[in-house]
Protein backbone atom coordinates (compact mmCIF):
# COMPACT_ATOMS: atom_id res chain seq x y z
CA UNK A 1 0.00 0.00 0.00
CA UNK A 2 2.80 2.26 0.80
CA UNK A 3 4.48 1.64 -2.58
CA UNK A 4 1.20 2.41 -4.34
CA UNK A 5 1.13 5.64 -2.31
CA UNK A 6 4.77 6.09 -3.29
CA UNK A 7 4.32 5.68 -7.00
CA UNK A 8 1.39 7.58 -7.58
CA UNK A 9 2.98 11.38 -6.94
CA UNK A 10 5.21 10.37 -9.04
CA UNK A 11 3.25 9.70 -11.83
CA UNK A 12 1.12 12.75 -11.14
CA UNK A 13 4.64 14.62 -11.35
CA UNK A 14 5.75 12.89 -15.06
CA UNK A 15 2.65 13.78 -16.63
CA UNK A 16 2.54 17.18 -15.42
CA UNK A 17 5.86 17.07 -16.37
CA UNK A 18 5.14 15.85 -19.68
CA UNK A 19 1.92 17.87 -20.48
CA UNK A 20 4.56 21.01 -19.39
CA UNK A 21 7.52 19.65 -21.62
CA UNK A 22 4.69 19.66 -24.72
CA UNK A 23 3.85 23.70 -24.01
CA UNK A 24 7.64 24.51 -23.53
CA UNK A 25 8.41 22.69 -27.03
CA UNK A 26 5.38 24.77 -28.79
CA UNK A 27 7.48 27.83 -28.56
CA UNK A 28 10.90 26.34 -30.17
CA UNK A 29 10.90 24.77 -33.81
CA UNK A 30 11.06 20.86 -33.68
CA UNK A 31 11.91 18.64 -36.54
CA UNK A 32 8.11 16.62 -35.89
CA UNK A 33 5.21 17.17 -34.47
CA UNK A 34 3.32 14.22 -32.22
CA UNK A 35 0.13 13.54 -30.23
CA UNK A 36 -0.07 15.76 -27.83
CA UNK A 37 1.29 18.33 -29.08
CA UNK A 38 -0.27 21.92 -28.74
CA UNK A 39 0.94 25.74 -29.16
CA UNK A 40 -0.50 29.22 -28.62
CA UNK A 41 0.24 32.68 -30.46
CA UNK A 42 3.06 34.15 -28.67
CA UNK A 43 1.54 37.84 -27.67
CA UNK A 44 5.18 39.41 -27.94
CA UNK A 45 5.85 38.07 -31.79
CA UNK A 46 4.81 40.71 -34.62
CA UNK A 47 5.48 38.53 -37.42
CA UNK A 48 5.97 34.23 -37.81
CA UNK A 49 6.11 32.18 -34.97
CA UNK A 50 8.26 29.05 -36.23
CA UNK A 51 6.44 26.00 -35.07
CA UNK A 52 8.40 23.21 -36.83
CA UNK A 53 11.17 22.96 -39.68
CA UNK A 54 12.49 20.71 -41.92
CA UNK A 55 15.99 18.85 -41.66
CA UNK A 56 18.01 21.40 -43.83
CA UNK A 57 16.41 24.72 -41.74
CA UNK A 58 15.59 25.91 -44.79
CA UNK A 59 11.39 25.77 -44.27
CA UNK A 60 9.45 26.66 -40.91
CA UNK A 61 5.85 25.92 -40.47
CA UNK A 62 3.85 28.15 -37.83
CA UNK A 63 1.97 31.13 -36.96
CA UNK A 64 2.09 34.07 -39.41
CA UNK A 65 0.70 37.36 -37.75
CA UNK A 66 -1.79 39.43 -40.14
CA UNK A 67 -2.54 43.26 -39.83
CA UNK A 68 -1.31 42.99 -36.06
CA UNK A 69 -4.24 41.17 -34.73
CA UNK A 70 -5.27 37.92 -37.02
CA UNK A 71 -3.51 34.64 -37.46
CA UNK A 72 -3.18 31.89 -40.12
CA UNK A 73 -1.25 28.97 -40.78
CA UNK A 74 1.87 29.17 -42.95
CA UNK A 75 5.30 27.69 -44.37
CA UNK A 76 7.87 30.43 -44.96
CA UNK A 77 11.18 31.12 -46.17
CA UNK A 78 13.80 33.05 -44.61
CA UNK A 79 14.69 34.69 -47.60
CA UNK A 80 10.91 35.37 -49.34
CA UNK A 81 9.12 38.33 -48.09
CA UNK A 82 5.65 36.39 -48.91
CA UNK A 83 4.99 32.61 -47.52
CA UNK A 84 5.51 29.48 -49.52
CA UNK A 85 2.01 28.54 -48.28
CA UNK A 86 -0.48 29.65 -46.44
CA UNK A 87 -3.88 27.55 -44.98
CA UNK A 88 -6.94 28.48 -46.73
CA UNK A 89 -6.39 32.68 -46.95
CA UNK A 90 -10.14 33.21 -46.63
CA UNK A 91 -9.92 32.19 -43.02
CA UNK A 92 -8.30 33.73 -40.31
CA UNK A 93 -7.78 33.15 -36.76
CA UNK A 94 -7.48 36.04 -34.10
CA UNK A 95 -4.13 36.41 -32.23
CA UNK A 96 -4.92 35.17 -28.65
CA UNK A 97 -4.13 33.62 -26.14
CA UNK A 98 -7.87 31.83 -26.64
CA UNK A 99 -6.46 30.42 -30.36
CA UNK A 100 -4.78 27.05 -30.24
CA UNK A 101 -3.06 24.68 -32.04
CA UNK A 102 -2.74 21.01 -31.35
CA UNK A 103 -2.05 17.68 -33.44
CA UNK A 104 -4.18 14.43 -32.25
CA UNK A 105 -3.58 12.76 -35.52
CA UNK A 106 -4.90 15.72 -37.02
CA UNK A 107 -3.90 18.72 -37.35
CA UNK A 108 -6.38 21.29 -35.99
CA UNK A 109 -6.78 25.00 -35.50
CA UNK A 110 -9.57 26.46 -32.93
CA UNK A 111 -10.54 30.02 -32.20
CA UNK A 112 -13.96 30.47 -30.17
CA UNK A 113 -13.87 34.14 -30.08
CA UNK A 114 -13.91 33.76 -34.56
CA UNK A 115 -15.26 30.57 -34.83
CA UNK A 116 -12.77 29.20 -36.66
CA UNK A 117 -12.18 25.81 -36.55
CA UNK A 118 -9.76 23.43 -39.49
CA UNK A 119 -8.81 20.39 -39.05
CA UNK A 120 -7.05 18.04 -41.72
CA UNK A 121 -9.37 15.28 -40.77
CA UNK A 122 -6.68 12.70 -40.19
CA UNK A 123 -5.55 10.05 -38.23
CA UNK A 124 -1.77 10.00 -38.48
CA UNK A 125 0.92 9.61 -35.91
CA UNK A 126 3.31 12.61 -36.41
CA UNK A 127 3.36 16.34 -38.68
CA UNK A 128 6.59 16.50 -40.72
CA UNK A 129 7.90 19.55 -43.00
CA UNK A 130 10.27 18.02 -45.99
CA UNK A 131 13.28 19.74 -47.42
CA UNK A 132 10.90 20.62 -50.48
CA UNK A 133 8.68 22.73 -47.97
CA UNK A 134 5.89 20.14 -48.41
CA UNK A 135 3.75 19.90 -44.91
CA UNK A 136 2.93 16.62 -44.30
CA UNK A 137 0.65 14.22 -41.76
CA UNK A 138 1.96 10.69 -41.48
CA UNK A 139 1.29 7.63 -40.35
CA UNK A 140 4.03 4.72 -38.79
CA UNK A 141 2.37 1.98 -40.22
CA UNK A 142 4.53 2.87 -43.35
CA UNK A 143 6.89 5.64 -44.17
CA UNK A 144 5.26 6.31 -47.61
CA UNK A 145 1.52 6.28 -45.76
CA UNK A 146 0.97 10.23 -45.98
CA UNK A 147 -2.61 11.44 -45.22
CA UNK A 148 -2.53 14.59 -45.50
CA UNK A 149 0.25 17.21 -47.73
CA UNK A 150 -0.25 21.09 -48.19
CA UNK A 151 1.00 20.17 -52.09
CA UNK A 152 -2.43 19.27 -52.30
CA UNK A 153 -3.96 22.73 -51.67
CA UNK A 154 -1.31 25.46 -53.25
CA UNK A 155 -2.01 29.01 -52.13
CA UNK A 156 -0.11 31.15 -54.98
CA UNK A 157 3.07 29.84 -55.17
CA UNK A 158 4.31 26.26 -57.20
CA UNK A 159 7.46 24.49 -55.89
CA UNK A 160 9.64 21.82 -57.51
CA UNK A 161 8.16 18.60 -58.33
CA UNK A 162 4.82 19.69 -56.78
CA UNK A 163 1.98 18.38 -58.71
CA UNK A 164 -0.47 21.23 -60.40
CA UNK A 165 -3.70 19.50 -61.48
CA UNK A 166 -6.91 20.46 -63.02
CA UNK A 167 -8.55 20.42 -60.10
CA UNK A 168 -6.45 22.65 -58.13
CA UNK A 169 -5.47 26.62 -58.89
CA UNK A 170 -2.92 29.16 -58.01
CA UNK A 171 -4.35 31.87 -56.44
CA UNK A 172 -2.84 35.38 -56.04
CA UNK A 173 -2.42 37.18 -52.23
CA UNK A 174 -4.53 39.77 -53.11
CA UNK A 175 -7.44 37.24 -54.80
CA UNK A 176 -7.64 38.56 -57.98
CA UNK A 177 -5.81 36.45 -60.22
CA UNK A 178 -5.69 32.51 -60.70
CA UNK A 179 -3.86 30.37 -62.89
CA UNK A 180 -6.03 26.61 -63.72
CA UNK A 181 -5.26 24.06 -66.05
CA UNK A 182 -7.66 23.73 -69.48
CA UNK A 183 -7.77 20.84 -71.34
CA UNK A 184 -4.80 21.47 -73.46
CA UNK A 185 -3.40 24.43 -72.16
CA UNK A 186 -2.47 26.88 -68.40
CA UNK A 187 -4.29 29.98 -68.07
CA UNK A 188 -4.44 33.12 -66.33
CA UNK A 189 -7.65 34.80 -65.23
CA UNK A 190 -8.45 38.00 -63.75
CA UNK A 191 -11.42 38.59 -61.54
CA UNK A 192 -13.51 41.32 -63.25
CA UNK A 193 -16.48 41.25 -61.11
CA UNK A 194 -17.80 39.35 -58.26
CA UNK A 195 -18.98 36.50 -60.05
CA UNK A 196 -17.08 36.49 -63.53
CA UNK A 197 -13.53 36.22 -64.60
CA UNK A 198 -11.42 37.16 -68.03
CA UNK A 199 -8.93 35.33 -69.76
CA UNK A 200 -5.61 37.12 -69.83
CA UNK A 201 -3.06 34.73 -70.54
CA UNK A 202 -2.94 31.15 -72.47
CA UNK A 203 0.36 28.62 -73.23
CA UNK A 204 -1.34 25.67 -75.51
CA UNK A 205 0.59 22.68 -75.17
CA UNK A 206 2.91 22.57 -78.46
CA UNK A 207 2.63 18.34 -78.26
CA UNK A 208 6.17 17.80 -79.74
CA UNK A 209 7.04 14.78 -77.53
CA UNK A 210 3.65 13.30 -76.60
CA UNK A 211 -0.12 13.89 -77.49
CA UNK A 212 -3.13 14.81 -75.21
CA UNK A 213 -4.97 11.54 -75.79
CA UNK A 214 -8.83 11.68 -74.96
CA UNK A 215 -10.08 9.40 -72.54
CA UNK A 216 -6.45 9.46 -70.93
CA UNK A 217 -7.55 11.48 -68.34
CA UNK A 218 -6.89 15.42 -67.47
CA UNK A 219 -3.56 16.87 -67.93
CA UNK A 220 -1.08 18.07 -65.14
CA UNK A 221 2.11 20.63 -64.52
CA UNK A 222 4.71 20.44 -62.88
CA UNK A 223 8.04 22.35 -62.20
CA UNK A 224 11.05 19.98 -63.45
CA UNK A 225 14.57 20.86 -61.42
CA UNK A 226 15.79 21.15 -65.44
CA UNK A 227 14.42 24.47 -65.49
CA UNK A 228 11.00 24.15 -67.00
CA UNK A 229 7.32 23.50 -66.31
CA UNK A 230 6.06 21.18 -68.01
CA UNK A 231 2.61 19.72 -68.93
CA UNK A 232 2.23 15.98 -68.53
CA UNK A 233 -1.12 13.41 -69.16
CA UNK A 234 0.48 9.97 -68.51
CA UNK A 235 3.98 9.08 -67.84
CA UNK A 236 7.05 11.68 -67.52
CA UNK A 237 7.36 12.78 -70.93
CA UNK A 238 5.81 16.09 -71.51
CA UNK A 239 3.21 17.12 -73.95
CA UNK A 240 4.84 20.77 -73.35
CA UNK A 241 7.54 22.41 -71.86
CA UNK A 242 8.06 26.10 -71.53
CA UNK A 243 11.42 26.95 -70.29
CA UNK A 244 12.79 29.01 -67.43
CA UNK A 245 16.19 31.05 -68.02
CA UNK A 246 17.79 28.14 -65.95
CA UNK A 247 16.38 25.71 -68.72
CA UNK A 248 18.87 22.62 -68.84
CA UNK A 249 21.31 24.44 -67.31
CA UNK A 250 23.06 22.45 -64.38
CA UNK A 251 22.26 24.42 -61.47
CA UNK A 252 21.88 23.44 -58.06
CA UNK A 253 18.75 25.02 -56.31
CA UNK A 254 15.42 24.93 -55.28
CA UNK A 255 12.66 26.17 -58.07
CA UNK A 256 9.52 28.12 -57.65
CA UNK A 257 6.15 29.50 -59.40
CA UNK A 258 4.66 32.22 -57.80
CA UNK A 259 1.24 34.00 -59.41
CA UNK A 260 1.82 38.00 -58.47
CA UNK A 261 -0.65 40.90 -57.15
CA UNK A 262 0.46 42.39 -60.52
CA UNK A 263 -1.31 39.39 -62.09
CA UNK A 264 2.26 38.23 -63.70
CA UNK A 265 3.27 34.69 -63.23
CA UNK A 266 7.27 34.53 -62.07
CA UNK A 267 9.70 31.44 -61.59
CA UNK A 268 12.40 32.11 -58.70
CA UNK A 269 15.45 29.70 -58.49
CA UNK A 270 17.00 29.75 -54.92
CA UNK A 271 20.43 29.11 -55.41
CA UNK A 272 21.69 28.93 -51.29
CA UNK A 273 21.90 32.59 -50.84
CA UNK A 274 19.09 34.31 -52.84
CA UNK A 275 16.31 33.85 -54.68
CA UNK A 276 17.34 35.17 -58.48
CA UNK A 277 14.23 35.65 -61.16
CA UNK A 278 14.13 32.74 -63.63
CA UNK A 279 11.07 33.48 -65.33
CA UNK A 280 8.41 35.61 -66.69
CA UNK A 281 5.02 34.96 -68.56
CA UNK A 282 4.16 38.48 -69.30
CA UNK A 283 7.35 40.59 -69.77
CA UNK A 284 5.76 43.82 -70.92
CA UNK A 285 4.12 46.49 -68.63
CA UNK A 286 0.93 47.06 -70.64
CA UNK A 287 0.57 42.53 -70.60
CA UNK A 288 -0.39 42.50 -67.47
CA UNK A 289 -4.24 42.71 -66.98
CA UNK A 290 -4.65 45.92 -65.27
CA UNK A 291 -1.65 47.98 -64.44
CA UNK A 292 -2.93 51.22 -64.70
CA UNK A 293 -5.86 51.05 -62.62
CA UNK A 294 -9.88 51.23 -64.01
CA UNK A 295 -11.04 53.57 -67.14
CA UNK A 296 -7.35 53.92 -67.80
CA UNK A 297 -5.10 53.36 -71.01
CA UNK A 298 -1.64 51.28 -71.39
CA UNK A 299 0.53 52.64 -74.45
CA UNK A 300 3.61 50.84 -74.79
CA UNK A 301 6.48 52.85 -74.55
CA UNK A 302 4.66 56.12 -72.79
CA UNK A 303 3.34 54.49 -70.00
CA UNK A 304 -0.61 55.15 -67.80
CA UNK A 305 -2.74 57.49 -69.35
CA UNK A 306 -6.60 58.42 -68.43
CA UNK A 307 -9.15 57.01 -70.95
CA UNK A 308 -10.62 60.88 -70.82
CA UNK A 309 -7.56 62.85 -71.39
CA UNK A 310 -7.64 63.81 -67.70
CA UNK A 311 -4.12 63.96 -65.59
CA UNK A 312 -4.54 62.31 -62.17
CA UNK A 313 -3.43 59.11 -62.91
CA UNK A 314 -4.25 56.54 -60.47
CA UNK A 315 -7.75 58.24 -59.90
CA UNK A 316 -8.94 58.45 -63.59
CA UNK A 317 -13.10 58.56 -63.73
CA UNK A 318 -14.43 56.40 -61.08
CA UNK A 319 -15.67 52.91 -62.69
CA UNK A 320 -19.94 52.66 -61.35
CA UNK A 321 -19.35 48.98 -59.68
CA UNK A 322 -18.19 49.17 -56.30
CA UNK A 323 -19.35 47.68 -52.74
CA UNK A 324 -22.42 50.78 -52.74
CA UNK A 325 -23.33 50.89 -55.91
CA UNK A 326 -24.96 47.95 -58.97
CA UNK A 327 -22.26 45.80 -60.85
CA UNK A 328 -23.76 46.42 -64.48
CA UNK A 329 -26.61 49.60 -65.39
CA UNK A 330 -29.46 47.22 -65.53
CA UNK A 331 -30.82 49.03 -62.60
CA UNK A 332 -33.49 46.22 -61.69
CA UNK A 333 -34.59 45.77 -65.05
CA UNK A 334 -34.59 49.47 -66.03
CA UNK A 335 -31.56 50.43 -68.14
CA UNK A 336 -30.28 53.64 -66.13
CA UNK A 337 -28.80 56.87 -67.13
CA UNK A 338 -25.12 57.15 -68.30
CA UNK A 339 -22.85 59.81 -69.18
CA UNK A 340 -20.24 58.71 -72.94
CA UNK A 341 -16.83 59.18 -73.13
CA UNK A 342 -15.26 58.32 -76.53
CA UNK A 343 -11.88 57.85 -77.53
CA UNK A 344 -9.72 56.66 -80.50
CA UNK A 345 -6.66 54.89 -80.62
CA UNK A 346 -7.78 52.31 -78.64
CA UNK A 347 -8.10 48.12 -78.03
CA UNK A 348 -9.17 45.62 -75.62
CA UNK A 349 -5.85 44.01 -74.13
CA UNK A 350 -5.31 40.26 -74.71
CA UNK A 351 -8.13 40.26 -77.67
CA UNK A 352 -7.60 36.83 -79.19
CA UNK A 353 -8.64 35.72 -76.16
CA UNK A 354 -12.18 37.56 -76.24
CA UNK A 355 -15.15 37.19 -78.19
CA UNK A 356 -16.11 39.95 -80.82
CA UNK A 357 -18.44 40.43 -83.39
CA UNK A 358 -18.31 41.38 -86.78
CA UNK A 359 -20.28 45.05 -87.65
CA UNK A 360 -20.62 46.94 -90.46
CA UNK A 361 -20.11 50.37 -88.66
CA UNK A 362 -18.81 52.09 -85.92
CA UNK A 363 -22.70 53.05 -84.68
CA UNK A 364 -23.55 49.64 -84.91
CA UNK A 365 -21.12 48.36 -82.36
CA UNK A 366 -21.82 51.16 -79.91
CA UNK A 367 -25.34 50.46 -80.27
CA UNK A 368 -25.58 47.14 -79.04
CA UNK A 369 -23.60 48.38 -76.27
CA UNK A 370 -25.96 50.92 -75.84
CA UNK A 371 -29.22 48.57 -75.37
CA UNK A 372 -27.48 46.04 -73.51
CA UNK A 373 -27.61 47.14 -70.09
CA UNK A 374 -24.74 44.63 -68.96
CA UNK A 375 -22.48 46.38 -71.15
CA UNK A 376 -19.67 49.10 -69.70
CA UNK A 377 -18.09 49.41 -73.00
CA UNK A 378 -16.94 48.53 -76.57
CA UNK A 379 -14.14 48.70 -79.13
CA UNK A 380 -14.23 48.96 -82.71
CA UNK A 381 -11.94 48.42 -85.16
CA UNK A 382 -12.92 50.26 -88.34
CA UNK A 383 -10.55 48.09 -90.80
CA UNK A 384 -11.66 44.38 -89.68
CA UNK A 385 -15.12 45.29 -88.55
CA UNK A 386 -14.68 43.94 -85.13
CA UNK A 387 -16.99 44.33 -82.48
CA UNK A 388 -15.12 43.73 -78.53
CA UNK A 389 -18.32 44.07 -76.23
CA UNK A 390 -16.77 44.63 -72.62
CA UNK A 391 -19.34 43.07 -70.07
CA UNK A 392 -17.23 43.81 -66.78
CA UNK A 393 -16.37 47.59 -65.37
CA UNK A 394 -13.57 49.20 -67.55
CA UNK A 395 -10.21 48.42 -66.37
CA UNK A 396 -6.73 48.97 -68.33
CA UNK A 397 -7.36 49.27 -71.94
CA UNK A 398 -4.05 49.53 -74.79
CA UNK A 399 -3.34 52.34 -76.21
CA UNK A 400 -2.53 52.48 -79.87
CA UNK A 401 -1.60 54.87 -82.46
CA UNK A 402 -4.60 53.93 -85.15
CA UNK A 403 -7.22 56.13 -84.14
CA UNK A 404 -9.71 54.26 -86.27
CA UNK A 405 -9.59 51.93 -83.25
CA UNK A 406 -12.29 53.46 -81.02
CA UNK A 407 -13.42 53.10 -77.57
CA UNK A 408 -16.94 54.01 -76.35
CA UNK A 409 -17.44 53.72 -72.48
CA UNK A 410 -20.34 54.17 -70.09
CA UNK A 411 -20.21 56.37 -67.03
CA UNK A 412 -22.94 56.11 -64.51
CA UNK A 413 -24.54 59.72 -64.15
CA UNK A 414 -23.23 61.22 -61.01
CA UNK A 415 -19.52 59.80 -61.29
CA UNK A 416 -17.80 62.93 -60.90
CA UNK A 417 -20.28 64.61 -59.21
CA UNK A 418 -19.58 63.40 -55.74
CA UNK A 419 -15.56 64.17 -56.56
CA UNK A 420 -16.66 67.44 -57.60
CA UNK A 421 -18.64 67.91 -53.80
CA UNK A 422 -15.44 66.39 -52.15
CA UNK A 423 -13.18 68.89 -54.04
CA UNK A 424 -15.45 71.96 -53.21
CA UNK A 425 -15.36 71.08 -50.28
CA UNK A 426 -12.19 71.06 -49.55
CA UNK A 427 -11.16 74.29 -51.60
CA UNK A 428 -13.91 76.14 -49.44
CA UNK A 429 -12.15 74.83 -46.18
CA UNK A 430 -8.80 75.40 -47.63
CA UNK A 431 -9.75 79.32 -48.23
CA UNK A 432 -11.65 79.44 -44.88
CA UNK A 433 -8.21 78.35 -43.22
CA UNK A 434 -6.02 81.06 -45.47
CA UNK A 435 -8.45 83.54 -44.61
CA UNK A 436 -8.40 82.79 -40.96
CA UNK A 437 -4.43 82.66 -41.22
CA UNK A 438 -4.36 86.19 -42.88
CA UNK A 439 -7.41 87.98 -40.17
CA UNK A 440 -4.28 86.58 -37.52
CA UNK A 441 -1.31 87.70 -39.11
CA UNK A 442 -2.93 91.53 -40.11
CA UNK A 443 -4.13 91.81 -36.50
CA UNK A 444 -0.44 90.98 -35.02
CA UNK A 445 1.23 93.38 -37.57
CA UNK A 446 -1.23 95.99 -36.53
CA UNK A 447 -0.36 95.46 -33.11
CA UNK A 448 3.71 95.26 -33.38
CA UNK A 449 2.67 98.52 -34.85
CA UNK A 450 0.94 100.30 -32.34
CA UNK A 451 3.52 98.74 -29.79
CA UNK A 452 6.31 100.41 -31.85
CA UNK A 453 4.31 103.81 -31.89
CA UNK A 454 3.42 104.09 -28.70
CA UNK A 455 6.49 103.27 -27.61
CA UNK A 456 8.07 106.09 -29.49
CA UNK A 457 5.58 108.84 -28.33
CA UNK A 458 6.77 107.38 -24.95
CA UNK A 459 10.44 108.43 -25.31
CA UNK A 460 9.28 112.12 -27.15
CA UNK A 461 7.55 113.06 -24.19
CA UNK A 462 10.40 112.10 -22.20
CA UNK A 463 8.89 109.10 -20.59
CA UNK A 464 5.35 110.79 -20.18
CA UNK A 465 2.17 108.13 -20.69
CA UNK A 466 -0.85 109.79 -21.35
CA UNK A 467 -2.97 110.48 -18.52
CA UNK A 468 -7.03 111.17 -18.06
CA UNK A 469 -8.42 113.91 -19.48
CA UNK A 470 -8.58 116.18 -16.50
CA UNK A 471 -4.98 116.37 -15.80
CA UNK A 472 -4.65 118.59 -19.27
CA UNK A 473 -4.55 121.49 -17.69
CA UNK A 474 -1.80 120.59 -14.84
CA UNK A 475 1.11 122.86 -15.13
CA UNK A 476 3.41 120.06 -16.96
CA UNK A 477 1.14 120.34 -19.84
CA UNK A 478 1.25 123.95 -19.86
CA UNK A 479 4.82 124.38 -20.15
CA UNK A 480 5.49 122.00 -22.81
CA UNK A 481 2.75 123.60 -24.77
CA UNK A 482 4.80 127.27 -24.11
CA UNK A 483 7.99 125.71 -25.56
CA UNK A 484 6.34 124.46 -28.44
CA UNK A 485 5.73 127.66 -29.13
Amino acid sequence: MEGLCFRFPLLFVFLVCSHTRHQVNATEPVLELTKGFEAKPDSSINSFQPLLTDSSGNFSFGFLRLNGSRLSLAVTHPNLTDPIWVFDPTQTASWSHKTKLFFNGSLVVSDPSSRVEWSTHTNGDRLVLRNDSNLQVVSKSSSSSVEWESFDFPGNTLVENQNFTSAMALVSSNGLYSMRLGRDFIGLYAKVSEDSQQFYWKHSALQAKAKIKDGSGPILARINPNGYLGMYQTGNIPVDVEAFNSFQRPVNGLLILRLESDGNLRGYLWDGSRWALNYEALRETCDLPNPCGPYSLCTPGSGCSCIDNSTVIGECTSHPGGPSQPADFCGGGKTEKFKVVRRGGVEVPFKELMDHKTTSSLGECEEMCVEDCKCFGSVYNNGSGFCYLVNYPIRTMLGVADPSKMGYFKLREGVGKKKSRVGLTVGMSLLVVIALALTVAMVYVAFRIWSREKHALETEDGGLSPGPYKNLGSDSFRSVEMSRR
